[in-house]
């Protein structure tokens, strides 16, 4: 696939997950990997894209009131040294595939299903919520630095799922995981040891930076004047569904062919 072309679906894609709080790590992923970029260099590359899709809306946020640091830090807390893990760890191109793909169909069918936004949060004890939120950041984490993605597309539904937050707050929370997520992961990755450096094609991807940053501010633009959250989530969950049946096919074919 054309660079070129890539940076235009990368653009899309930002628009449209940045629209509702994500950063698109998922998708950044599945693309690469269907245009033919080396697997070891394609979590580096999702990972920075992610960064710069997220930063700003993690500032929109702060300054709207609605990110709680004491919502956010035990979800982060575990989920840091994990996702630095994750992105340390070596792992085979089949497994890579197989892991994105079946993460990619979880994702996809979590979308499709809109959890309800309830207007107020369940009460927690200080020790519970650590409890709930903890261990979850640390795994979403660790799945998050191996394929390259900030983890927010499964923290939001878990967040819901327990009532943990109401609805504004589980944006700025998601954003802000996805954010610390990604530094962590990107800097497990670059810091891989062994005869391939992701950070040898790192650069070369600077048009595909380029084309999130462009992509995140208009949808975060979007966003801020309340678009139908809807329609875009269903767009791309068939999107990254499409994409996540491609991976597996392939995976499958890889393990059993």
């Amino acid at each position: 696939m054309p660079l070129l072309l890539l940076a235009g679906l990368f653009l899309l894609v930002a628009a449209a997950y940045s629209s509702v709080g994500f950063g698109g790590g998922s998708t950044y992923n599945a693309l690469l990997i269907l245009s033919g970029t080396d697997f070891r260099l394609v979590p580096s590359i999702a990972l920075t894209c992610n960064i710069l899709v997220v930063s700003g809306g993690v500032y929109h946020y702060s300054r709207a009131g609605v990110l709680s640091a004491g919502k956010l830090l035990p979800f982060i807390a575990l989920s840091i040294p994990m996702a630095w893990l994750g992105g340390r760890l070596q792992v085979s191109e089949q497994a890579f595939i197989g892991l994105l793909g079946f993460s990619l169909l979880v994702a996809a069918a979590q979308m499709l299903i809109k959890p309800d936004a309830l207007a107020a949060s369940k009460k927690f004890t200080t020790t519970g919520y650590w409890l709930v939120a903890a261990p979850i950041g640390g795994l979403i984490g660790l799945l998050a630095g191996i394929t390259g993605i900030g983890g927010g597309i499964f923290l939001a539904p878990i967040i819901y799922l327990f009532h943990l937050a109401p609805a504004r707050t589980v944006a700025g929370i998601t954003s802000s995981f996805i954010l610390v997520n990604s530094v962590a992961g990107l800097a497990g990755q670059l810091m891989k040891a062994g005869d391939y450096s992701p950070m040898q094609g790192w650069v070369q991807a600077w048009p595909l930076f380029i084309a999130v940053v462009i992509g995140g501010q208009i949808g975060s633009h979007l966003g801020a004047y309340h678009l139908p959250e809807n329609w875009i989530k269903r767009l791309t969950a068939v999107l990254m569904l499409y994409v996540a049946v491609r991976l597996i096919w392939r995976w499958v074919g890889m393990t059993f062919g």
